[in-house]
């Protein structure tokens, strides 16, 4: 460990305990401890100090290079009623604990309880981290079944971007269209908490079932509910290539061009 520290969501991040972004929300509701004392957000963790997680020392092991885990991306098939945080809030099966994988590993970014569909996990803490963070090739395609018909006016303004008040912020432009009489499909790329639900709330419709069929170039196709599978190398690589090129294309237009040879609209 560096001689002045480390921030305590890195080190839990790679102590394999979860993401950056839980460990701090496992900061903020008080399930971690510095040397017994509650932790504070942006904490930084010296040489010889403890740390533990809901009571669980935790600590990174000091391993040389040609000694780290198998890296681990798996794509999982969360059912509803299953949660994605380490939380016990909602005092409901957690992901982690559904796919029991030998290795520790978080689910990366969050698939709200009553939703289901495909989420990735993994024990690579940078590969969170840049997925979370990078504006490019982050595209989620989610199918969508509502209460009533759905009509032009309701796709075109989905498509345009919504206000949603309570988070004070218009949803950026995305494509949506429509599936069937009361479903539709969308391509979002941002994660506003409960994106999908807010939106249509806002326009007078209430969401009956939301599944997420993929994440960037990775598909749910035929995955079961409540099964996962290793990505594919193909997958792995397309994915870590559209992270490090930051390619401003999308992968709809990618693959529409691919298709058809013209760019997609």
């Amino acid at each position: 460990m560096d001689a002045n520290g480390v921030r305590l969501n890195k080190y839990l991040s790679e102590a394999g305990v979860c993401s950056r972004r839980e460990a701090d929300r496992l900061v903020e509701t008080g399930k971690v401890k510095v040397n017994g004392q509650p932790a504070v957000p942006g904490q930084k963790i010296l040489p010889g100090q403890s740390v533990a997680v809901k009571g669980k020392t935790v600590a990174v092991t000091g391993k040389k290079k040609d000694h780290k885990a198998e890296p681990v991306l798996l794509a999982v098939h969360k059912p509803r009623g299953i949660v994605c945080t380490a939380s016990d809030k909602d005092r409901a099966p957690n992901i982690v604990d559904m796919v029991h994988y030998p290795v520790r590993i978080y689910p990366v970014g969050r698939l709200d309880k009553e939703s289901e569909g495909l989420i990735l996990m993994t024990n690579q803490g940078d590969l969170v981290n840049k997925l979370m963070r990078s504006s490019n090739a982050h595209e989620k395609e989610y199918l969508v079944k509502v209460n009533r018909p759905v009509t032009d006016d309701f796709i075109r303004k989905m498509r345009k971007g919504v206000l949603l008040p309570e988070l004070d912020v218009t949803t950026k432009p995305c494509f949506a269209a429509k599936t069937g009489e009361k479903a539709f499909r969308i391509v979002l790329t941002q994660g506003l908490n409960r994106q999908i639900r807010r939106m249509c709330t806002q326009l007078g419709f209430e969401v009956r079932m939301l599944k997420r069929m993929r994440i960037m170039n990775v598909e749910l196709g035929d995955l079961k509910s409540g099964t996962f599978r290793e990505l594919s190398k193909k997958e792995y690589h397309q994915m870590k290539e559209a992270i490090k090129e930051s390619s401003s294309r999308s992968y709809m237009e990618q693959k529409k061009e691919k298709s058809d040879g013209r760019k997609f609209k």
